[in-house]
């Protein structure tokens, strides 16, 4: 039976993530769920989830010190092309480099920066929190029912700025564009939280569940 493994590196509560991808799991018939910090469960896995949540360069060093677990996750993803979802700062991570605060190396995966959220208009506050509209760039399987305007919940201050636009999947507009999902071939980010978006989110969960590369 299959199984999905949502990493556990003590960075955000992920009591609605494992609910969400619980329910998805059982609506697609997408086998088992399991919250674990183990590296020989990541090994294990069919599919790796990621979620983060804080600062890029703490997320980044919680997940270093829990040895050979980013290793795991590493081996995983890059070499046996098992199918990623980084939720917020677990998308993040995926850049070259996070400069939040400080310059921190990220796992290099998707080429880019995350840098500081800066809306053209004054008014609007950072960090960008709440509801916002999907602007879709490019199609992706985990897409799929998912269209321009329907509706992700965000709360960040950082973005994740891709080096090359065909790995921008999805924006959203704040005063600029700043970019909600990330991808190339089996790796895939949002930088909104789907198990807090309703419908579209668990639609994009349920995708990623029954995704094959």
């Amino acid at each position: 039976m299959s199984l999905t493994v949502l990493v556990d590196y003590d960075s955000g509560n992920l009591h609605s993530a494992e609910k969400a991808f619980q329910r998805m799991a059982t609506e697609v018939g997408a086998g088992n769920i399991l919250v674990s910090s183990r590296p020989e469960d990541v090994a294990r896995a069919d599919r790796i989830v990621l979620p983060g949540d804080g600062a890029f360069p703490a997320c980044r060093r919680a997940l270093g010190s829990y040895g050979g677990l980013f290793e795991a996750i590493e081996e995983a993803v890059t070499h046996k092309a098992r199918p990623f979802l980084g939720i917020c700062v677990g998308m993040q991570m995926l850049a070259t480099w996070g400069r939040e605060y400080e310059d921190v190396a990220g796992f290099g995966w998707i080429p880019g920066e995350v840098v500081k959220i800066t809306p053209a208009d004054p008014h609007l506050k950072v960090p960008h929190m709440g509801w916002n509209d999907l602007v879709l760039d490019h199609p992706h399987p985990v897409l799929e029912g998912i269209a321009t305007g329907d509706h992700a919940y965000f709360v960040h201050s950082y973005q994740f700025s891709v080096t090359d636009p065909a790995q921008r999947l999805a924006h959203v507009d704040y005063a600029g564009d700043v970019t909600a999902i990330v991808g190339r071939d089996t790796i895939i980010g949002t930088q909104f939280h789907p198990e807090k978006s309703q419908t579209a989110g668990l639609r994009l969960i349920g995708n990623f569940l029954r995704w094959t590369p």
